[in-house]
């Protein structure tokens, strides 16, 4: 892979930062362009923005030493020291962005859930680009495959999943539904807030499925952390959206049944006329 970009005299970009940069940018890009739909103001919601990132930054490092607690310890140079020790939660990150944003609504009277819609399509765009500059770069491995769509990678023996890539696409798609789903959140075909409902189930199922064709896990008790973290989310807005197209379910259910009724009638019928 590509982990130095651009390599000279007195500078080295790394592939990775360059990605991270174009994440914000576009992310940001979107953010904007969402919120020009809306009378929030500009300047709030850029300075709830950077408040975000600063908190999602803060609490991605914090779960990730305190899931490697064992190389970190309880020295703070190693917790501040990112390009000696490097490592983020990405479920941290995003935690700690959602809270940051949460808190900082409450300040400035954002209604959470009803900003949240206009968010999460950025949101996606930026964990595409995160992904891709981690599968370009090579900071995130998948495992070992002889699966025929797979890459080699230098020092590492075997073949290996695309799984970086897999999950920028993914998230670049979820990116378009989420936005798509906006404009019918704002039609009010669906309640506020339903964005984000959207947002942790499909998060949840990506990191779930492609999870275990990852290298670096970390495990409790044979399971990741991060599949348990996405099972119980899943299990939860099962929940939510169960409840929520429980009359849509219902009528589905109810005509299946009819139709299944019907057939079996008229299949009685047949029997008796031939006997």
């Amino acid at each position: 892979m590509l982990p130095v970009l651009l390599n000279l005299p007195f500078l080295k970009i790394y592939t990775f930062g360059v990605f991270l940069v174009l994440a914000f940018f576009w992310g940001a890009f979107m953010l904007w362009k969402n919120f020009l739909l809306t009378s929030y103001k500009e300047e709030d919601i850029f300075d709830g923005l950077f408040i975000s990132l600063t908190g999602g930054f803060l609490i991605s490092r914090i779960v990730y030493v305190a899931l490697h607690f064992d190389k970190f310890g309880l020295s703070i140079v190693k917790f501040f020291l990112i390009n000696g020790y490097p490592g983020l939660s990405l479920y941290g990150f995003i935690f700690g962005s959602f809270l940051s944003f949460y808190l900082y609504g409450l300040v400035k009277k954002i209604k959470f859930l009803e900003a949240m819609d206009y968010v999460i399509s950025a949101t996606f765009i930026a964990l595409g680009f995160g992904k891709l500059g981690a599968f370009i770069s090579g900071a995130e491995v998948g495992s070992k495959t002889s699966f025929p769509l797979s890459l080699r990678y230098v020092g590492l023996d075997g073949t290996r999943h695309l799984t970086s890539l897999y999950e920028s696409l993914l998230f670049f798609l979820g990116a378009f539904l989420s936005y798509k789903l906006l404009f019918s959140i704002r039609r009010e075909g669906y309640p506020k807030g339903f964005n984000l409902a959207f947002f942790s189930t499909y998060f949840a199922l990506i990191y779930l499925a492609f999870d275990p064709l990852k290298v670096d896990r970390v495990k409790t008790y044979g399971f990741s952390i991060h599949q348990i973290i996405s099972a119980c989310l899943l299990l939860t807005f099962a929940v939510y959206f169960l409840y929520y197209f429980r009359s849509s379910i219902f009528s589905l259910f109810k005509g299946m049944t009819k139709v299944f009724d019907k057939h079996g009638k008229k299949t009685d019928k047949v029997t008796h006329q031939k006997n």
